[in-house]
């Protein structure tokens, strides 16, 4: 499994824009997968969006389409989260997920249950 750290959560306006890196250490990331999710309390954790091991396609949940952007970069083995024009409803733990076993190189993937390396996640809170 790969190690994953995340960072660049924090509190913001609506409105705002904000960027969280994941970097990912202990294999090659080349070789994953990788995708953003989210969990606000006392909700199921959402798809936010995927990038496949070859940088394109992505994908992106409905809620932040046109907004978010992901990307990777694999000299610094990080992916990336462009959010622009935050909403209160952004307000979650964003985790960063990567998936090894299985993952093809033009393929993203939506659902929890394919990934197997988790982040511990960053808070991201966007005040009204």
């Amino acid at each position: 499994q790969v190690q994953l750290v995340e960072s660049g959560g924090g509190l913001v306006q609506a409105g705002d824009s904000l960027r969280l890196s994941c970097v990912a250490s202990g294999r090659t990331f080349s070789a994953y997968a990788m995708a953003w999710f989210r969990q606000a309390p006392g909700k199921e954790r959402e798809f936010v969006a995927a990038i496949s091991r070859a940088g394109s396609p992505t994908n992106y949940g409905d809620s932040v389409k046109g907004r978010f952007t992901i990307s990777r970069d694999t000299a610094k083995n990080t992916v990336y989260v462009q959010m622009n024009s935050l909403k209160p409803e952004d307000t979650a733990v964003y985790y960063c997920a990567a998936k090894g076993s299985g993952s093809a190189l033009y393929s993203t993937y939506v659902r929890t249950d394919s990934y197997d390396s988790w982040g511990q996640g960053t808070q991201v809170t966007v005040s009204s």
